[in-house]
Order: C-alpha cells, then sequence, then structure tokens
C-alpha cells in the first residue's frame, strides 16, 4: 500500500444515470488512461449511450494530479478524430473502487497496485483493460519515454480494446451500437 494514501485524492461523482461506470487506470495519468477514456468516451457517444455509460481515469501514483493528458497523446488523439481536452490527471482514490464497476488497469504493475489496496468485496472488477481486446495481448505499453509510434501504437490497442468493452457493455445494459467508430 505505499503508492496509496489519502493526499492528493480527487473525489467523482458517478452520475445516477449511469448505468455502468468504468475507471482507466495507469501510472501518472498522462499517457495511457487518458487516451483510453477519451476513446471510450467518443465510442460511447456515439453509440448514443453517453448518459448509461460514465467514463473516467486516473493514475496510482500522484506524480501529475492537475495536469493535462501528455502533449504527444493529446496530439496523437486529435489526428484521429478523438480529444482529451478536458481530461485532468487525478490519483485512484479509495473510494472509486466503489464507485465504479469497471476497474480497469492498463499493465500488471498498476493492476497489482490495485489490487494491494482493493478490498476483498471490489478486487473482481479490477482487471487489465486489453483482455476486451482481440489482439491477445495483456498490456498497454507506457509510450512516455518513447517517440510518436508509441503513442499511435497505445491508439491502436485501447481502440482495438475499447471496442470489445463496448460490446460487453452493451449485452449488460442491452444498448444497440448505432455507428461504427
Amino acid at each position: 500500500m505505499r503508492w496509496f494514501s489519502k493526499n492528493k485524492e480527487v473525489s467523482v461523482k458517478v452520475p445516477d444515470s449511469a448505468q455502468v461506470s468504468v475507471l482507466f487506470v495507469c501510472m501518472g495519468n498522462i499517457c495511457r488512461s487518458p487516451t483510453a477514456e477519451g476513446v471510450f468516451r467518443r465510442h460511447v457517444q456515439d453509440a448514443g449511450l453517453a448518459e448509461k455509460i460514465f467514463v473516467d481515469s486516473a493514475g496510482t501514483h500522484a506524480y501529475h494530479v492537475g495536469n493535462p493528458a501528455d502533449h504527444r497523446a493529446a496530439a496523437a488523439a486529435v489526428r484521429r478524430g478523438y480529444t482529451l481536452s478536458g481530461i485532468k490527471a487525478r490519483k485512484v482514490s479509495a473510494d472509486d473502487f466503489s464507485r465504479f464497476d469497471l476497474v480497469l488497469a492498463m499493465d500488471e504493475d498498476n493492476l497489482s497496485n490495485l489490487h494491494e489496496v482493493a478490498t476483498a468485496e471490489h478486487r473482481a472488477k479490477v482487471q487489465l483493460f486489453l483482455r476486451f481486446g482481440s489482439k491477445g495481448l495483456d498490456e498497454v505499453p507506457d509510450p512516455y519515454y518513447g517517440g510518436a509510434g508509441g503513442f499511435e501504437h497505445v491508439l491502436d490497442l485501447v481502440e482495438d480494446a475499447s471496442n470489445g468493452l463496448l460490446a460487453e457493455l452493451q449485452k449488460r445494459i442491452g444498448g444497440v451500437r448505432s455507428s461504427e467508430t
């Protein structure tokens, strides 16, 4: 539990209208998880399910709390028609485990960190995001120290897993996707 503390936590309210809530988690909440939030939010909107599915992101560490998404992640997202504007880094809070139906980690390290602090009651909702993907991979690699190609690769993986996640959630809530993205 060394990484988890009450300081720098931001409280998030899941709207009452939401039938399902999804939290994407990476280490600093400036590259992978805001990318997943932006991409998946767009998929949800395009499917006409914005009132039913609430989407957010957070980090397991407080390095970048309050900062926007990394400019390289934001630029890569814009090139594909997504926006990460308005997303500010925050740290996972203890309450997130009860507020969100799914807490989706970008890699094994973050999954392990989340499992350390999740209660037994909430541990099953903490999973790897790419389990919803079709590429047979487990982890979304951290592009922070690499070049632009790393951010494009993250988008490829996130788009694929977002399609699978949306299909799964549509089964749960009975929504029908209105268009392909």
